[in-house]
């Protein structure tokens, strides 16, 4: 191995895929061994069986699929207004004067301490969910697009200007295809966040969706279909993070290679 040095995509495949057979075979180990009472974390088998059921006989896909529109309608929600403040904040340095203070301070509000507020102000139906997600992801856009704008080359934008661009052209023609790459990066990594939050908003006060199967399994004591339902959650991140990956190596060939 040497820094930086890349590696091909069967070998990224392998060694990935191996981290995830020892995770598997480390937890059979704990649970099958007996040094985890599976009271308290079921074992693989178990896991898959309460999987199964949920599936076949309780509707769980009904839940995952709940969750996935939410997560996707708050966080669209969310990019579709963010981005845009976020480039003017990175551009004009007034607008950034103004906004800047206020955003920093609200992306460090935890969307979680807003569920009982937006419980009263939006009840229990999917307005709550969907302002808890679009509460996590507005401020983090925002603030990390603005860096982004913020730092472009600055020989961009004068020889821009030399070659008699105009305010409106540099956002259009320079700022906003030399950060496109970053952005989508930046969308890609609060994705992520949102669906911490779309759980948190659904183990309060919801009648359907993964994080209401979560706290159900808990009081029953049923680890296996808590831990079913994690997995469930990762398994969905990391098909999109890939998917997103995809996406933006097609339409930035140029910068991620």
């Amino acid at each position: 191995m040497r820094p930086f040095q890349p590696v091909d995509t069967r070998t990224r495949v392998v060694l990935g895929f191996s981290f995830f057979v020892l995770f598997v075979a480390l937890w059979s180990l704990a649970t099958y061994g007996g040094f985890v009472s599976r009271t308290f974390l079921a074992d693989p088998l178990t896991m898959l069986g309460d999987g199964w059921y949920l599936l076949s006989q309780r509707g769980f896909l009904g839940d995952i699929g709940i969750t996935i529109w939410r997560v996707v309608g708050g966080f669209t929600i969310a990019a579709a207004l963010a981005v845009p403040i976020g480039i003017a904040m990175g551009t004009y340095k007034p607008v950034e004067a103004l906004l800047e203070p206020f955003v920093s301070f609200a992306r460090y509000l935890p969307a979680s301490a807003f569920v009982p507020l937006l419980i009263l102000w939006a009840g229990i139906g999917e307005t709550q969910k969907l302002l808890v997600i679009f509460i996590g992801s507005f401020f983090q856009i925002t603030l990390m697009v603005a860096g982004a704008v913020g730092s472009t080359r600055q020989d961009l934008v004068e020889a821009a200007y030399t070659l008699g661009a105009n305010d409106r052209g540099i956002v259009r023609r320079v700022l906003v295809p030399a950060n496109a790459p970053d952005i989508a990066e930046i969308l890609r990594l609060v994705l992520g966040w949102a669906w911490t939050y779309v759980i948190v908003a659904e183990l309060i006060g919801a009648s359907s969706g993964i994080g209401y199967m979560i706290i159900n399994s808990q009081a029953l004591m049923a680890t296996g279909q808590i831990i079913f339902g994690i997995i469930v959650i990762g398994l969905i991140g990391l098909i999109s993070d890939f998917l997103f990956k995809s996406i933006n190596r097609w339409l930035f060939a140029w910068r991620l290679a």
